[in-house]
């Protein structure tokens, strides 16, 4: 789980950064069209900052692989990427919309996904669980 919070910091830190700080350009990349409404670029900076909130979260949380916090963490992970293929995928094929990053994003996002479903699939060790008394 440490790996998976390490690699899932890096990615949402530096998507969380780049839809903060140039949002237009994330979206021709992802979309193959500019965010050129100011309610798309409120949108997408919002967006941004959930996603370095949560890489901010699994950077910290890399030390602690085997505590309730830290699947609680996995699991919220493992629901914003089922939710990130949903809506990227319908974009593509629903809405027509094409950018380089797009697929590659999907496949990213489904990759992170089954290491997710992995990860809470495995038992917490005995001994990391405080017993409640």
């Amino acid at each position: 789980m440490k790996t998976l919070h390490t690699v899932t910091a890096v990615i949402e830190l530096g998507a969380g950064l780049a839809l903060l700080c140039v949002p237009s350009p994330v979206g021709v990349l992802l979309l193959g069209s500019p965010l050129d409404t100011p309610t798309a670029l409120s949108v997408a900076r919002v967006g941004g900052a959930g996603l370095l909130s949560l890489g901010v979260a699994c950077w910290l949380a890399r030390g602690d692989s085997e505590s309730r916090a830290a699947r609680g963490l996995v699991a919220a992970m493992l629901l914003y990427n089922v939710g990130a293929v949903a809506i990227l995928a319908f974009a593509g094929i629903g809405f027509g919309l094409h950018g380089v990053a797009l697929w590659p994003a999907v496949v990213l996002h489904a990759v992170m996904t089954v290491w997710c479903v992995a990860c809470l699939r495995r038992p917490l060790r005995r001994h990391c669980v405080k017993q409640e008394t």
